[in-house]
C-alpha cells in the first residue's frame, strides 16, 4: 500500500521543504535559515529547560497558557524553529500543527555547545523580527541568562543581562515572576 500524496503547492519550495520536515520518522528537526538540524537536546539540556519550565508553569496556568516544545513557523522564510519553551494560550496550541512566534507570550531557548552562536544570534533576530515579546536565552557556555523584550524588525530594543546564573531574572507582565537561576 503506497502512502498517499499530501496537498501542498509544488512550486512553493518554502512549504515544500516545511511539509517534508514535519514528516521525517524518528527525530525532530528544525529549519534555521535553510539547514535542517536534529533537535536533540542532552539530559543536561533538558535538565535546565525543566528547572526552567517547573518556574513558569503556575504563570502558564494562571495565564490559560502552556509552556511546551512545539513547532514555530517563521512565514516567507526557510525557517521553522523547536523552541526549548515557548508559552503559548493553550486554545490557540490546541489543533495547531504550527504557532508563530507573536502568538508566544515568552519562548526561551537554551544554549549546547553545538548550536550556542544560533541561539545568540540567528534566533534571537529572528524571534525579534518575527514578535516574539519576550526572549530568554539561557546561555549554558557563558552560565549567564539575558533577557530580551521589545521586539522589533532591527531586534529587541530592551536587553536584560547577562546575568550570571545564580541571579533572578524578573520576567514582567503578564508573568510577574522572579525566575531562579541558582539551580542551572
Amino acid at each position: 500500500m503506497s502512502a498517499q500524496p499530501r496537498d501542498y503547492a509544488a512550486d512553493d519550495p518554502e512549504t515544500a521543504l516545511k511539509y517534508a520536515i514535519q514528516h521525517i520518522r524518528g527525530d525532530r528537526v528544525e529549519i534555521v535559515e535553510g539547514v535542517i538540524t536534529p533537535v536533540t537536546p542532552s539530559w543536561a539540556h533538558e535538565s535546565v529547560a525543566v528547572k526552567i519550565r517547573r518556574q513558569i508553569e503556575p504563570a502558564a496556568d494562571r495565564l490559560g497558557c502552556i509552556a511546551a516544545s512545539g513547532n514555530l513557523d517563521l512565514p516567507g522564510t526557510n525557517n521553522w524553529y523547536i523552541p526549548d519553551i515557548a508559552v503559548v494560550p493553550a486554545d490557540l496550541a490546541d489543533d495547531a500543527t504550527a504557532l508563530l512566534p507573536d502568538q508566544s507570550l515568552l519562548v526561551v531557548e537554551i544554549t549546547s555547545k553545538s548550536n550556542c552562536d544560533t541561539d545568540r544570534i540567528v534566533k534571537r533576530r529572528r524571534y525579534a523580527e518575527y514578535g516574539a515579546p519576550l526572549y530568554l536565552l539561557v546561555d549554558r557556555q557563558e552560565r549567564s541568562c539575558t533577557l530580551f523584550a521589545e521586539p522589533g524588525e532591527l531586534g529587541y530594543t530592551k536587553v536584560d543581562g547577562p546575568h550570571p546564573f545564580g541571579t533572578s531574572i524578573r520576567l514582567p507582565g503578564p508573568f510577574d515572576l522572579e525566575l531562579d537561576t541558582s539551580a542551572l
